[in-house]
């Protein structure tokens, strides 16, 4: 008769599987630094400890960061598509729509965001979509939005002219912001009560921050401790209502892989009064 116990044996499976996955973690980092000399570019390398290091890095490269004309042009048409990972911003954005005059897009890049979302939102002629980004890609967007047929939709390159906003969207924000959110958020004229944060860089462990290549740039991208970030968004009276996981945006450092995948993560916070 077979008395082993099913738990111990699974037990024993698993420290088995860390204790492997320890010992060749030289082996992962050894393969991974090999990548800085492929003639294949990675699409995220290098490991900092600091934004301010990953962006010194990236300037000994070459283009560093993304405020460049340059590069505003990479990937518009396809993030003014709509993505799986936008369904939960638009359910929640649905829901707040009485209760928003003016939303503040951070990060909001040339208005892709109001392009993808404007035919599945009911959205008002006198709603407000404020993008805020870089100087170049606002710029960039001003141009194109005097194009366009894009009602309501302005852009600043100062977070503290954008007025009075309700909501604040921060979508892929997270991973490109130099500067902890609270320090932004407290930049603004008033603190919006509702703030959606969708495609956040998360890992266990400290804060890690890669560069990413985008186009012909290098851009640090911050893979963020979760503790963390909750501690900066709700010390000043955020609570968490919702929280999902995007696992399809689950990321490795191809320098690095011995850091493991980061998870991609989108919350609903609501200031509390």
């Amino acid at each position: 008769m077979n008395t082993a116990n099913p738990l111990k044996m699974q037990g024993t499976l698993r420290t088995l599987a860390e204790s492997l996955t320890h010992a060749l973690g030289p082996v992962r980092a050894i393969g991974g630094r090999l990548r800085y000399i492929s003639p294949f570019p990675c699409r995220f390398s290098g490991a900092y400890d600091s934004f301010d290091k990953a962006m010194e890095a990236a300037a000994r490269a070459g283009l560093a960061g993304y405020d460049h004309d340059e590069i505003t042009e990479v990937a518009f048409e396809q993030m003014c598509r709509l993505a799986p990972w936008d369904y939960p911003v638009l359910f929640w954005l649905n829901r707040l729509e009485p209760d928003i005059q003016s939303l503040l897009d951070a990060g909001g890049h040339m208005g892709t965001k109001y392009r993808a979302f404007r035919q599945h939102l009911a959205m008002r002629p006198s709603l407000r979509w404020v993008v805020y980004d870089v100087p170049a890609v606002v710029r960039a967007g001003r141009l194109r939005a005097a194009r366009d047929n894009c009602p309501g939709l302005e852009f600043v390159d100062d977070i503290a002219t954008a007025g009075d906003v309700q909501a604040f969207l921060g979508s892929g924000l997270l991973q490109y912001l130099d500067q902890p959110l609270s320090q932004l958020i407290g930049s603004m004229k008033t603190r919006p009560r509702h703030l959606l944060l969708n495609k956040v860089a998360l890992r266990n462990g400290p804060e890690v921050v890669t560069l990413e290549r985008i186009g012909k740039a290098l851009v640090p991208y911050r893979m963020r401790n979760e503790a963390a970030l909750m501690r900066n968004v709700t010390q000043f009276g955020y609570r968490l209502v919702d929280r999902w996981s995007i696992p399809s945006l689950s990321r490795v450092i191809e320098t690095h892989p011995e850091l493991g995948p980061s998870e991609s993560a989108g919350y609903y916070f609501r200031l509390e009064t």
